[in-house]
């Protein structure tokens, strides 16, 4: 059972609705390379977060963190509860601890600057130098090609004077304002290497070359925030010929595996969460429900006797 199996039949054993913490399905026209769940597939659970901005808008966390605020607000009226969904692990630390984000207001001038100064030759490696320099621990979790977020880091640093490694651990400190459970789908690193590579395969046989080409086409350039997703990025150089589609595919496998350790890495550091080893349910799908829902129940009870 897979993520979105799983938490669609988790929404439907607590009258829940889902909350996507995807960075790239919350975009318009970007289906296959996102993996997005498809209508058929929600089981009339209702989803929110999916579906619902141009690829022209910028998405990120301090957005996320608002528009699933929204969401909830409205799943609670409706006398459901949130199932927030997704792999952007900072995304879900934002939005259970309350993550501040108004120390950092994002001046344009300086983030004009920081991109200019990535779109040189080198200048993603440079970048992340200078990252290394200020905030050696962002600079070691930050992929030196993640330059939306190297140069998130280092505008937050000269705004603030200080690292925002040191903010984030700040937050990640603070008690969260819920009653949640945190749960972390896992599996052997073989088998999710495994898999990775046949949904890359899977993705190209579905028409992700053609997907792309029509988002080009439609004027959506590679610099854009939503085409620097995995899958996305890196079929832009074969349409433009700048490599075959065989060394493209690579890249994009080898980057997603690179991105799922980085994700195991990140959730590691989260104290509070709840590991689902696959094996040790024997990869039954209705044994790993009923430990989620057991888990669920005793976190209830135990705020129940608080009350």
């Amino acid at each position: 059972m897979g993520k979105t199996k799983l938490s669609i039949a988790l929404a439907k054993a607590v009258n829940g609705a889902v909350i996507s913490a995807d960075s790239m399905q919350v975009y318009r026209y970007m289906d296959i390379g996102s993996a997005k769940i498809q209508k058929e597939e929600m089981q009339g659970v209702p989803h929110y977060l999916v579906d619902v901005l141009d690829p022209k808008d910028e998405f990120n966390v301090a957005r996320f963190q608002e528009m699933a605020h929204e969401a909830m607000e409205e799943i609670y009226k409706n006398g459901q509860i949130p199932v927030i969904v997704g792999g952007t692990g900072f995304y879900i630390q934002a939005l259970l601890k309350e993550v501040n984000f108004s120390e950092s207001h994002g001046e344009l001038p300086l983030r004009k600057l920081l991109e200019q100064e990535a779109a040189k030759e080198d200048g993603p490696e440079r970048l992340h130098q200078r990252l290394e320099k200020v905030d050696p621990a962002s600079a070691a979790l930050i992929h030196v090609h993640n330059v939306k977020r190297v140069i998130r880091a280092l505008e937050y640093f000269e705004e603030t004077g200080r690292p925002i490694s040191e903010h984030n651990e700040e937050q990640r400190e603070k008690d969260p304002p819920y009653t949640y459970a945190y749960f972390v789908l896992n599996d052997e690193r073989s088998r999710l290497y495994q898999r990775i590579d046949k949904r890359v395969d899977e993705m190209i046989s579905k028409g992700l070359v053609e997907e792309v080409r029509k988002l080009k086409e439609m004027g959506y350039e590679r610099d854009l925030v939503s085409m620097q997703g995995l899958g996305y990025k890196e079929l832009f150089p074969y349409l433009e010929g700048e490599c075959t589609l065989e060394e493209a595919v690579y890249v994009i496998k080898r980057d997603t595996r690179h991105f799922a350790k980085r994700q195991l890495t990140w959730f590691r550091r989260e104290k509070d969460v709840i590991w689902l080893n696959k094996p040790e349910f024997e990869y039954d799908e209705d044994k790993i429900l009923q430990r989620m829902l057991c888990i669920w129940q005793e976190k209830r009870n135990e705020e129940s006797k608080k009350c």
